[in-house]
């Protein structure tokens, strides 16, 4: 089901979704007689890649995602948690995401720009409190080395004690982590980093499972413009990945929903 999900879903994104289109449209126009239907495929395949490349267009698309939950302070724990003090607050969860073992690389290269901005994020709030757990979480997915043990890795060369670090490295998927941490962390408040377009369904999923995360949303792509650049008035490849990142998420919804994990 898992490998199912992986193929299937890429079908879905903008890119593949627009050329899939586009090729029936010129299939049309090639090898049969339907010309007018074909002209009319082939240019919707292409008005689609175009329009999802558009600054605006992808940003309307996220931002309702990102902006569900505000960024993580203190004072979002104090509220949360039954304590009013700091270190109340005993672990600190960062989500997995992609990562390739290549060895002739500098480990900081062989995870994703998204896993490692969460593992930083993760280090910046466990730092605020003492004592508190850095459980790393996410699997081997295609590699054969976990990413919770990349992540590891990297968080004790930016001087993680390893005895405060608790990795989960069995998990294929966002459900997956969220039935192995419940019971590492039982009903105790934890704090949850994971993308902010991410968070949403993060957090429906563990509270499904009676889980108590705080959000502390990282790693966000739409960013208020404080100007407008000649390059925003084109359709670029930036667009396109946060359009990417869209779909990808709302097809998640979706299929938790249908699933019921959510």
């Amino acid at each position: 089901m898992y490998i199912f999900k992986k193929i299937f879903s890429q079908f879905l994104f903008p890119l593949p979704l627009s050329l899939f289109i586009s090729l029936i449209g010129l299939y049309l126009l090639w090898y049969t007689k339907k010309q007018r239907t074909g002209k009319a495929i082939a240019s919707i395949g292409l008005f689609l890649i175009i329009f999802l490349s558009y600054g605006s267009v992808a940003d309307n698309l996220l931002k309702p995602l990102e902006s569900k939950y505000k960024p993580y302070h203190l004072e979002i724990a104090n509220k949360i948690s039954t304590s009013k003090d700091k270190d109340s607050i005993k672990y600190v969860l960062v989500l997995g995401g992609g990562h390739n073992s290549d060895a002739k690389l500098p480990i900081t290269s062989q995870i994703d720009n998204v896993c490692l901005v969460r593992l930083i994020e993760g280090i910046r709030i466990y730092r605020k409190h003492t004592g508190s757990k850095l459980i790393l979480s996410g699997g081997s997915g295609f590699d054969p080395i976990p990413n919770a043990k990349i992540m590891a890795d990297i968080a004790m060369d930016l001087g993680v004690n390893e005895k405060d670090i608790i990795l989960e490295s069995k998990s294929k998927d966002t459900k997956d982590e969220a039935i192995l941490i419940k019971p590492l962390v039982d009903n105790e408040p934890f704090i949850l980093v994971t993308c902010a377009s991410h968070m949403p369904r993060s957090i429906s999923i563990f509270k499904k499972l009676g889980m108590n995360p705080i959000p502390a949303p990282t790693g966000h792509k739409v960013k208020e413009r404080r100007g407008l650049s000649p390059g925003s008035f084109f359709p670029n490849a930036l667009s396109l990945h946060k359009s990417e990142r869209a779909f990808y998420e709302y097809l998640g919804i979706i299929w938790a929903k249908l699933r019921e994990q959510i």
